[in-house]
C-alpha cells in the first residue's frame, strides 16, 4: 500500500521532503501503514521545469495544479510555497478535493486557520502543520499528544531566528542594531524587507497557532500585542547586563482570571531563565503547567532538513490514521470559547528608559508614583546625544496603566518614553 502526494513548490523546504524519506526510509517504511511516495510536484512555470530536471530531479513536475487535484490517486497535498496567495487558494481546492493538507505556512494559518479547517471538517479531511511553528521542534505535536492531560498555565517563547541571532549579537558583541541587522541580511538569515521578523510579526503569527494548542482557543492575530526590536538601545542592553538580565524578543501566552494575554515584546529575562540561553538562531518554548511544572522544547527553528523533518512527521501520521481508520483526525482537538484578557488582568513588572529635558530623580519619582507606579530601581545616566536618561525598574503594573503611563509621557513637554519592556521571571 502507498500513500501518493504531491508537493506544490520546490524550494529549499521542499526538496529537503524526499531527502527525509530517503535518508530515514528504513525507520519511516517500519513505522508507517503505508509508504510514502511522491507523485506530483507543482512548479511555477515550463522555464523553473526544465531547470529542475537539468539540475538532475527526477520527479513528475506539473504547472498547473489542476492535474494534481484531478489525480485520484494523490491522497496528501503537502503546501510548502509561502505566503498567502496563491497558496490559500490551492489549500481550499485541496481539501474540497477531499484530499489531506499539510503545511509549513504560518502566515496563511494564523490569519485564514478557521476557514481552512471548517472546510476540511466539511470534507472529512485533514489539515497539518507542525512545521509552521518553530519549524523543526515538535511543539505542536507536543501539546496536543504528550500533554494531553497537562493544563497549560503560560506559554513564553524565542520564536524568531533572525531577531534572536541579531539581539545575540547585541548583547554578547555590543553590536549596534544596524550592524546586527546588516550582517544577518548578508548571512541570509533575514529579508531584504526584515519587517515580519524584526517587528514582531512573525513570532506573532506563531502564537496565533500555539494558542489553539496550549489552551484550545483560536485568537485573532489583530489581538494579539507585538513590539519589535528596532528600538533597543546600548542603553537598554549594559542596563539589563549590570542588573543581571538578558533582553529577548519573547512571545508569551498566559491565561488570566478574564482570558488570554497574548504578547511579542522585547523582555528581561533572568540570565538564569533557560530562555536568556537560548542564542543565535535556535527557537525554544517554555512552558509552565500544572502537571509537569516547568519543561523547554529547544532546536532550530527554521531550515531545510529540521523543517521537512516535521513535514515528513506529518506525513507518518496521515500514513497510519488513513490506512487504519480510513479518514484521518483534525491535527487538534482542543477547542474552548475564545478570551481575551481585559487589561486590568494582564500585568508584568516594567523596564522604562525615559529622557528627562527638564526635572530631576525626585520629579520623576513622583510622577510616576501619581500615576500608580512603584519604582524598584532608578539610574541615571547621559545618552550619547548628552540627553540625561532616567532608567527605572518597577513592580507589577497592570497592562492599562502602562497604557496610560504612555499616553501621559507622550504629552508631556518635560519626558519622553524611549523604551518600555517588561521584565519576566523574578
Amino acid at each position: 500500500m502507498t500513500l501518493k502526494i504531491a508537493l506544490l513548490g520546490f524550494g529549499t523546504v521542499a526538496s529537503g521532503v524526499p531527502l527525509i524519506l530517503e535518508q530515514n526510509s528504513e525507520k519511516i517504511n517500519q513505522l508507517t501503514q503505508k509508504s510514502i511516495s511522491i507523485s506530483k510536484i507543482l512548479v511555477r512555470d515550463e522555464q523553473e521545469k526544465s531547470r529542475l530536471m537539468a539540475l538532475g530531479h527526477n520527479y513528475h513536475f506539473v504547472t498547473d495544479i489542476e492535474e494534481i487535484l484531478a489525480d485520484e490517486e494523490i491522497s496528501v497535498v503537502v503546501e510548502l510555497i509561502g505566503r498567502i496567495e496563491p497558496a490559500k487558494t490551492f489549500i481550499t481546492k485541496a481539501l474540497e478535493s477531499k484530499k489531506h493538507v499539510v503545511s509549513a505556512n504560518k502566515d496563511l494559518i494564523a490569519l485564514h486557520d478557521k476557514e481552512l479547517l471548517a472546510i476540511a471538517r466539511q470534507n472529512k479531511v485533514s489539515f497539518y502543520y507542525e512545521a509552521a511553528v518553530a519549524g523543526g521542534i515538535p511543539i505542536l505535536r507536543t501539546l496536543s499528544q504528550s500533554l494531553i492531560s497537562d493544563k497549560i498555565t503560560r506559554v513564553l517563547g524565542v520564536l524568531n531566528g533572525t531577531s534572536n541571532f541579531m539581539l545575540t549579537k547585541m548583547v554578547e558583541e555590543g553590536w549596534t542594531y544596524e550592524k546586527a541587522l546588516q550582517t544577518a541580511q548578508e548571512l541570509g538569515y533575514a529579508e531584504s524587507d526584515p519587517t515580519n521578523d524584526v517587528e514582531g510579526i512573525d513570532a506573532a503569527y506563531k502564537l496565533v497557532i500555539l494558542s489553539q494548542f496550549a489552551f484550545g482557543m483560536t485568537i485573532d492575530y489583530k489581538d494579539v500585542i507585538h513590539q519589535g526590536i528596532t528600538s533597543i538601545t546600548p542603553q537598554d542592553v549594559t542596563y539589563a547586563q549590570t542588573h543581571g538580565y538578558v533582553i529577548k524578543l519573547v512571545g508569551s501566552i498566559e491565561e488570566t482570571k478574564s482570558g488570554l494575554a497574548v504578547e511579542v515584546a522585547p523582555s528581561f529575562l533572568p540570565e538564569n531563565h533557560p530562555l536568556a540561553r537560548v542564542n543565535d538562531v535556535m527557537n525554544a518554548v517554555y512552558i509552565e503547567s500544572i502537571g509537569i511544572g516547568e519543561s523547554m522544547y529547544y532546536g532550530p527553528g527554521a531550515g531545510q532538513k529540521p523543517t521537512a523533518t516535521s513535514v515528513v512527521a506529518d506525513l507518518m501520521t496521515l500514513s497510519n490514521e488513513v490506512a487504519t481508520v480510513g479518514e484521518a483526525k483534525l491535527f487538534n482537538n482542543f477547542n474552548r470559547p475564545t478570551k481575551i484578557a481585559k487589561l486590568e488582568d494582564n500585568q508584568s513588572a516594567y523596564y522604562f528608559s525615559i529622557a528627562l529635558s527638564s526635572g530631576d530623580k525626585v520629579a520623576l519619582t513622583d510622577f510616576l508614583k501619581n500615576e500608580g507606579i512603584t519604582v524598584k530601581e532608578f539610574e541615571l545616566e547621559k545618552s550619547s546625544n548628552d540627553e540625561t536618561l532616567a532608567m527605572i525598574s518597577t513592580t507589577s503594573i497592570t497592562k492599562q496603566v502602562l497604557q496610560h503611563v504612555q499616553q501621559k509621557l507622550a504629552e508631556s513637554s518635560d519626558y519622553q518614553l524611549i523604551n518600555a519592556f517588561r521584565i519576566l521571571g523574578d
